[in-house]
C-alpha cells in the first residue's frame, strides 16, 4: 500500500503568499457560526429556485433561496420550501404564482434573475432547541436589472452576422431566433 503524500503550504502557495497569508492568519478573528436570522421583515433577492426531495420522507418540493440585500444582515441567505403534494398545492400555487409560475413544467426552468421581495421571516425552534427560519410570506416588490458584466461582449454595434444586409436592408435570414422568455412561457 502506498502512503498518501500530504501537500505542504509551500506546495500550494507561491512566492510571498506564505508570508502574506501567515500575517493575515495572525490578525484575523475567527468568524462566528451562522445562527438563524432574527424574526422580522427583510428585503431580499431570490437567487435560486430548484426542485428537490426532502431527505427524511422523499417529499417533492421546490426550494427558493433568498439573499438579504439591505440592512444589518446584508448578504445572509435563507430558504423557503414549497411542497409539491396534493395537501400543500393551495399554498404552493399561492407562492409560486407570485413568481409567475402557472404550470408545473415551469419549475424545470430557471427563474428570471433579479426578483426583489419583501419577506416576513419567523424564528422557530425544533424540539431539540435548534433555531431555524421560516418564511411567513413574501411579496414581489421589483425586478433588479443584473449588473453589467465587464467581460460581456460589447453590444454597442451588432455583430456582423446580425447586421442588416447592405443590399436588401433586411435582417440576415440565417441569424438565429432570439431565445424565448424563460420566466412565464407565453403571455
Amino acid at each position: 500500500m502506498n502512503p498518501v503524500t500530504r501537500k505542504s503550504l509551500s506546495d500550494i502557495l507561491h512566492d510571498g503568499e506564505r508570508r502574506s497569508l501567515s500575517d493575515a492568519w495572525g490578525s484575523t478573528e475567527a468568524a462566528e457560526d451562522f445562527a438563524a436570522l432574527p424574526s422580522g421583515e427583510y428585503v431580499a433577492r431570490i437567487v435560486a429556485g430548484e426542485l428537490f426531495t426532502s431527505r427524511s420522507k422523499g417529499t417533492p418540493g421546490y426550494k427558493l433561496a433568498f439573499r438579504v440585500i439591505e440592512g444589518d444582515h446584508d448578504g445572509r441567505q435563507f430558504w423557503h420550501d414549497v411542497w409539491l403534494t396534493p395537501a400543500a398545492l393551495p399554498m404552493a400555487k399561492r407562492d409560486l404564482g407570485k413568481l409567475g409560475v402557472t404550470e408545473l413544467e415551469q419549475l424545470e426552468r430557471p427563474l428570471p434573475p433579479g426578483i426583489r421581495c419583501k419577506v416576513k421571516l419567523a424564528l422557530r425552534k425544533d424540539d431539540d432547541g435548534t433555531e431555524y427560519n421560516r418564511v411567513r410570506n413574501f411579496e414581489i416588490v421589483g425586478i433588479d436589472m443584473p449588473e453589467d458584466d465587464a467581460f460581456a461582449p460589447d453590444t454597442a454595434e451588432p455583430a456582423p452576422e446580425q447586421a442588416e444586409d447592405a443590399e436588401t436592408g433586411s435582417p440576415d435570414a440565417d441569424a438565429p431566433e432570439p431565445p424565448q422568455d424563460v420566466a412565464g412561457g407565453e403571455g
